[in-house]
């Protein structure tokens, strides 16, 4: 399975929304992200509320989230 490379998308800065995991510096978080598409959002939908994202940040997000899913899952064992 091939994932987005997320590393350029996903950025964290110490001042900008308390560190949290943001796309492409911008204020919207991975969180939101996140939580648009477990509310039943589609990406079309997520897209169209919020021009200045791309398909590719979303999937970014995914792969953020899973690779961190996957780190959690490596430490716990």
């Amino acid at each position: 399975m091939s994932f987005v490379n997320y590393q350029n998308i996903i950025t964290i800065k110490p001042g900008k929304r308390s560190g949290k995991a943001c796309i492409r510096g911008m204020r919207i978080t991975v969180y939101d992200v996140l939580s648009y598409l477990a509310a039943g959002m589609t990406h079309e939908e997520v897209l169209a509320d919020f021009p200045y994202l791309t398909q590719e940040d979303i999937l970014a997000c995914l792969s953020y989230a899973a690779d961190r899913e996957q780190k959690i899952l490596t430490v716990a064992a």
